[in-house]
């Protein structure tokens, strides 16, 4: 499992630069390892880990580039962590959730710091969150908020977001976690990311048992058809830690306005999460709206 509590945060810093423990630190007592070392290997592995970092700090199309970088480092002088972290980074990047799992855990198990920075926190949570491990995801996303501060503006809100969802997703036990991550998710995000936070934190609200507050929230913050800005490929991104809940999101904030886009969301809901923990919820919801409940299965005789 992964430490919920790490003091390795100095250390962390200085792989969010891509400069590991073994490269020395710039201007201080190990700057000069190399050169004392006259091992050219392992400058070229520092270069080539300091450039797999720099690129997954650009653009998504960078990770193809960092992923070559953090092979050939690997390749270069073997055995080290932070190759294998900056894989599973770039890896995550591109979709290749699986694969990704793998490298970060070979880096933990590497160093067992080695997924502390919050960059490579955030790459192991969502990875853990898209292939379906709410539980792991959410003790990740839940040792990674604490630290966030260090993550851009984007990502901070972005995780606190995805925190909201996967830990709403696990079920009541989940859901007072989910609605501080969420109220947060509200406060830090901009556009599209708010959106989803508002109407999650709304949907938060509702399934603790404060329909009133989830009312109040999405009739001050929420206008317009819901399933508009929930459509766009940020919100989608955002929804792939809990797929199902987008149709969850769209029925809370279309009852008060249509009653019949609610209910076919409300289904869809359904359909997609038949024997999720908040079936019955969305159930209740459904009836209230003038629904059938869902035809029980009918048993072989």
């Amino acid at each position: 499992m992964i430490p919920l509590v790490v003091a390795q945060l100095a250390s962390g810093a200085a792989w969010s630069t891509g400069r590991p423990p073994e490269c020395g630190e710039p201007g201080g007592r190990a700057g000069n390892v190399w050169e004392r070392a006259k091992s050219p290997e392992l400058r070229r592995y520092c270069d080539l880990v300091a450039g797999a970092a720099s690129k997954l700090a650009g653009t998504a199309s960078m990770a193809e580039q960092a992923l070559a970088s953090a092979q050939e480092a690997e390749r270069v002088l073997p055995g080290h962590a932070a190759p294998r972290v900056l894989e599973g980074r770039s890896l995550e990047s591109l979709g290749r959730l699986d694969e990704a799992l793998a490298a970060l855990e070979d880096g933990r198990t590497r160093e067992p710091g080695a997924l502390d920075d919050p960059l490579a926190l955030l790459a192991w949570a969502r990875a853990l969150a898209r292939t379906g491990k709410a539980d792991r995801a959410s003790e990740a996303y839940r040792a990674l908020l604490p630290r966030a501060s260090s993550l851009s503006a984007l990502e901070r809100s972005s995780a606190a977001i995805e925190a909201g969802l996967v830990a709403m997703a696990r079920g009541p036990t989940g859901i007072d976690e989910a609605a501080a991550a969420l109220r947060e998710g509200v406060r830090e995000a901009q556009d599209e990311p708010r959106a989803v936070a508002v109407l999650a934190l709304a949907l938060a609200l509702d399934r603790r048992g404060d329909a009133e507050e989830a009312r109040a929230l999405l009739s001050e913050r929420a206008h317009g058809d819901p399933r508009a800005p929930l459509a766009t490929p940020r919100a989608r991104e955002l929804l792939t830690v809990a797929p199902t809940e987008a149709h969850a999101l769209a029925a809370l904030a279309l009852e008060p306005t249509d009653a019949a886009g609610a209910r076919d969301a409300w289904q869809a809901y359904l359909g997609a999460s038949p024997q999720g923990p908040w079936a019955a919820q969305a159930k209740g919801h459904l009836v209230a709206l003038g629904g059938k409940r869902p035809a029980a299965r009918r048993r072989d005789r």
